[in-house]
């Protein structure tokens, strides 16, 4: 069974959207790890629906599956990265990220999409971290409730610098809401490699059952950077087996390269990273 790969709409961000989707469809991937922002499918236009229904015909025309990603920098605000988030000090502030994330659920569910991503956002200056945790559960609550309806799995990234950001800080959100059967895992590759105590193979098994996206990339320990393949110094042999593993036991989401900042060099990388992932897949199982 080979994995069902993707690439990151944040890493093609100098290409139109349809530009990017047929270059994808066209290098051999399976499928694309869109990330909903002003230079491809932007969440806050007026004709947001009309744009998803075209998306949906021209993602099929291309065979193309789908996971939505919410991680752009600054669709919501201009002068703030990735604000206002789910800890924002203003509840109207909060109240907006989770009105975003509401459209991407409705988004996902027109799609067909495997799930959507979001993340906690980084702890605001003069905010005890236990507020942050509440306001982050109810206010997750309330997304999760709309992805529930849609039937649509919603994959909480841990993110190094965040207030969620291991895979434990997940399971201290998983139990603080009840281990609601919708919430689950946006697992990134490098991250592991970058903080947690296992290695990023480990992590993978560890982390199975709640699963639900994956972002993959090369990346050092303890430096937040995401690199191309063969740039930093994860195992990826490991990886790879551990992956196809989670693919035998029911996982049949995307695993998405993860390059948001090689948009420069975004189609001859989008080219060698399938290279790259492919190859080392052949070597795995033959």
């Amino acid at each position: 069974m080979t994995l069902r790969l993707a690439y990151g709409t944040n890493g093609l961000t100098d290409l139109r959207l349809d530009d990017a989707l047929f270059l994808l469809a066209d290098l051999g991937y399976d499928g694309v790890a869109l990330t909903l922002d002003h230079m491809h499918l932007d969440p806050m236009a007026s004709d947001f629906p009309v744009r998803v229904n075209r998306l949906s015909r021209t993602l099929h025309a291309l065979g193309l599956t789908v996971t939505i990603e919410t991680g752009a920098r600054y669709v919501l605000d201009p002068r703030r990265k990735h604000g206002p988030s789910l800890l924002d000090p203003e509840p109207e502030g909060r109240a907006a990220r989770v009105r975003m994330l509401v459209r991407a659920v409705q988004a996902a569910a027109e799609l067909g999409a495997h799930a959507v991503h979001c993340f906690s956002g980084v702890v605001p200056d003069d905010v005890d971290p236990d507020r942050a945790w509440k306001w982050l559960a109810g206010e997750l609550s309330l997304v999760l409730d709309a992805a529930t309806v849609l039937d649509v799995p919603l994959a909480v990234e841990p993110e190094p610098g965040h207030l969620l950001a291991t895979l434990a800080d997940f399971h201290h959100l998983r139990h603080q809401l009840g281990n609601p059967f919708g919430l689950g895992l946006t697992l990134d590759i490098g991250h592991c490699q970058c903080l947690e105590p296992a290695p990023p193979a480990d992590c993978v098994r560890l982390a199975a059952p709640w699963v639900r996206h994956v972002q993959i990339e090369d990346m050092r320990r303890g430096v937040h950077e995401h690199l191309p393949f063969g740039s930093g110094e994860i195992d990826f042999p490991p990886v790879l087996d551990a992956l196809a593993d989670l693919t035998q036991t029911g996982y049949q989401g995307l695993i998405g390269v993860e390059l948001p900042r090689h948009s420069h060099a975004g189609p001859s990388l989008a080219a060698s990273s399938l290279r790259y992932l492919r190859g080392l897949e052949e070597g795995v199982h033959t």
